[in-house]
């Protein structure tokens, strides 16, 4: 991707982060919709939906699971300041989905994630990722079928958009504080694997570097957990 592709990418993922923060299509979801900066990045996460804090600070994963999820990338070589600014940073949701009536946050419905689902798509196309990183069970189920995440963590799979684009993907646990799955086996070791692969692919290193990477303008910097 040339530097004016890249220019322009950014500039349609500020145009789209506009029409974004505007959308209220989701009545039993709270807003404002999160989002992260609009840069054009060969790594792009996805998470699952912003939590309260987040909404708060319009910043995705800026609280306790953020710190966790921040502490594994630093191991691989990237620090939060560093990845926010160099990798595209999505969500499946963009607005917190509430309380669920038996305690933790509630699970957006298929309704919800459809409705929302052509932001991330849309991210896609214009950032042109050649590595995703779906974090929990939600993000994951976007790309593949499996929901258990022995199945899929530790292992490096294959995407392809509607549109033929072609990425790998490398999902990881959510780290909420609440799960337990990456604290015991085999879900320990998975997230080392999971991590492994992640720090030697060469979208990874490259954000690492700096090299060849589109970031965002002040205009249209913003803040999906």
């Amino acid at each position: 991707m040339s530097s004016g592709e890249r220019m322009q990418g950014i500039d349609a993922l500020g145009h789209l982060y506009r029409d974004l923060v505007d959308c209220r299509r989701c009545p039993g979801m709270q807003g404002p919709p999160v989002h992260g900066q609009a840069v054009v990045s060969p790594v792009m996460m996805v998470g699952q939906a912003p939590g309260t804090r987040e909404i708060l600070q319009g910043i995705p994963f800026c609280w306790t699971a953020g710190k966790t999820l921040f502490r594994w990338f630093e191991s691989i070589g990237i620090d939060e300041s560093t990845f926010r600014s160099r990798a595209l940073m999505s969500a499946v949701c963009r607005c917190f989905p509430g309380k669920a009536p038996k305690g933790g946050d509630r699970v957006p419905d298929a309704a919800e994630v459809e409705r929302c689902s052509g932001w991330w798509r849309t991210e896609v196309e214009l950032s042109r990722p050649r590595l995703i990183i779906p974090v929990g069970k939600l993000a994951i189920v976007q790309f593949m079928a499996s929901k258990r995440l022995n199945d899929v963590v530790g292992a490096q799979w294959s995407y392809r958009s509607p549109s033929g684009l072609e990425a790998d993907l490398i999902p990881l646990p959510h780290p909420s504080g609440a799960s337990t799955w990456f604290k015991m086996e085999p879900g320990k070791t998975l997230l080392e694997v999971a991590l492994s692969l992640i720090d030697a692919h060469p979208a990874w290193q490259e954000i690492r570097t700096g090299s060849a990477m589109g970031r965002a303008s002040p205009a249209h910097r913003g803040g999906a957990a």
